[in-house]
């Protein structure tokens, strides 16, 4: 019985040391590919390290314990918007270098605000543990015992926040209109496509029939 307790703490610190070297290998990757969406020159190369940077997010929150969450992120995040992005960029060809001639004159605010977010990171960072020592052990789980992820999101949006989940759908069906609006220009001289015209076709609205005088054809 002691063989066996002394294999199952060898298991579960194994476990513990590969949950760790998976966090600091998906963490340290996930950093360099934020970085290097704003440092890189080209945009179709910041939008791949954007793609990067959402690929290890999504470990991370597998590591969480949170596969519902990492699943939306590489399904809507990676393979709708990043993806959106990228056509975007490559198709219209913007020259990002003519739009960044006027951002000096943000540079002193931009310093200011990336200097105060230093700050408040430094200071969670180092007073931390001194501000709220127990608060890692009194940090509920990411899922309750014996409920999968996407069963406790169901229970917590379709119940508890019922009422602001569905304002948030009218919101952003507000929002899609809008944009389907402010968007839809009707230009003059532009030939479309008719499908109820096409189907309710009858011989009578699209032929003519003329009575060609014998001899005359070509020149009916």
């Amino acid at each position: 019985m002691q063989s066996l307790s002394k294999h199952e703490g060898a298991e579960e610190e194994r476990k513990r040391m590969l949950t760790a070297i998976a966090f600091y290998v998906f963490s340290a990757i996930m950093i360099a590919s934020a970085f290097m969406v704003i440092a890189a020159r080209n945009p179709v190369h910041s939008v791949l390290f954007l793609i990067l940077a959402f690929f290890n997010a999504a470990g991370l929150f597998v590591l969480l314990g949170a596969e519902f969450l990492a699943m939306i992120l590489v399904v809507v995040y990676v393979g709708a918007v990043a993806v959106l992005f990228l056509f975007v960029v490559m198709m219209l060809d913007v020259d990002f270098a003519e739009l960044k001639k006027g951002a000096q004159q943000y540079l002193l605010a931009g310093l200011a605000v990336g200097g105060l977010l230093a700050l408040e990171l430094i200071f969670i960072v180092a007073y931390h543990w001194n501000i709220t020592p127990h608060a890692v052990a009194a940090a509920a789980a990411a899922t309750p015992a014996g409920v999968s992820n996407t069963v406790a999101l169901g229970r917590i949006l379709y119940t508890d926040y019922v009422y602001y989940f569905e304002v948030a759908g009218l919101v952003l069906l507000v929002a899609m209109i809008g944009a389907i609006v402010l968007t839809l220009r009707a230009r003059p001289g532009v030939r479309r496509q008719s499908v109820w015209r096409q189907v309710s076709r009858t011989p009578e609205n699209s032929m003519d029939l003329v009575d060609v005088e014998p001899g005359r054809g070509d020149k009916a």
